[in-house]
C-alpha cells in the first residue's frame, strides 16, 4: 500500500508539472492536429521524460543543480532553439507565407519524419526548463519518499505516457475545428507566442 500511495503520489506530481502550456506540450498539440509522426513525437517526449525522471531520481538533479556553467550553456542554447521555433511559426500564422503549409492534415504531404524527430529532441533536451522540473525538482521530491523513491518515479513516467499520448492522439478531435486555414494561423500564432515567451522568460532568469 506504501507504494501504491508513493506511485500516485508521483502521477500526481507528474501531472502537475506537465500539464502546462509549453514549447513541448505546443509542438505535441499541432502534430496532433495535423496528425504528422504523432507515433514517434508522442515516444520520444514520453521516453524522454523517463530519462530524465530516472536520472533525478538516481540523483542526478544534486549533480547538475552544482554546475552553473552547464545550466547557463543549456539557458542560452534552449532560448535560442525556442526563438528559431517561435519564429517559424509566426511566419507560418502570417496570411500568404507557405499557403501549403496551412493546408488540413490530410490534404498536404507531412513534414519529413527525420525534420520532426530532431525538432522534437531539440525541444526536449534544450529546454532549460525539463531540467530544472523533472531532474531538480521532481528528483528532489522523490528523495523525500526515501525507499519509496522508485515508486514515485514510477507513477511520475505513467503520468508522462498518460498525457503525452492523451495529447497527441486526443488532437485528432479538433481536426473539424482545423479544416479551415484561419484555425491553422491562429494556432501557430498562439505557438509562436508561446516559444518567445518560455525562451524570454529564460534569458531573464
Amino acid at each position: 500500500m506504501d507504494s501504491l500511495a508513493a506511485g500516485l503520489s508521483g502521477l500526481a506530481f507528474g501531472l502537475s508539472l506537465i500539464v502546462a502550456i509549453g514549447a513541448q506540450n505546443a509542438f505535441v498539440l499541432r502534430q496532433g492536429v495535423r496528425r504528422e509522426h504523432v507515433g514517434t513525437v508522442v515516444l520520444i517526449c514520453a521516453a524522454s521524460d523517463m530519462v530524465l525522471i530516472a536520472a533525478g531520481t538516481a540523483g542526478l538533479g544534486a549533480v547538475v543543480a552544482r554546475s552553473d556553467a552547464v545550466l547557463e550553456v543549456v539557458r542560452w542554447v534552449g532560448a535560442a532553439v525556442l526563438v528559431a521555433y517561435g519564429v517559424r511559426s509566426g511566419l507560418r500564422a502570417l496570411p500568404r507565407h507557405d499557403p501549403g503549409a496551412l493546408h488540413p492534415a490530410g490534404q498536404r504531404p507531412p513534414a519529413a519524419l527525420g525534420a520532426t524527430v530532431l525538432t522534437t529532441l531539440a525541444l526536449t533536451w534544450l529546454n532549460p526548463h525539463v531540467y530544472l522540473d523533472t531532474v531538480l525538482l521532481l528528483g528532489s521530491v522523490a528523495a523525500g519518499h526515501g525507499t519509496l523513491r522508485w515508486a514515485f518515479a514510477a507513477g511520475a513516467c505513467v503520468a508522462s505516457w498518460l498525457w503525452f499520448v492523451g495529447l497527441g492522439y486526443g488532437a485528432r478531435a479538433l481536426a473539424p475545428v482545423f479544416a479551415r486555414r484561419a484555425a491553422w494561423r491562429v494556432l501557430d500564432g498562439v505557438i509562436a507566442v508561446v516559444m518567445v515567451l518560455v525562451a524570454v522568460s529564460l534569458v531573464l532568469r
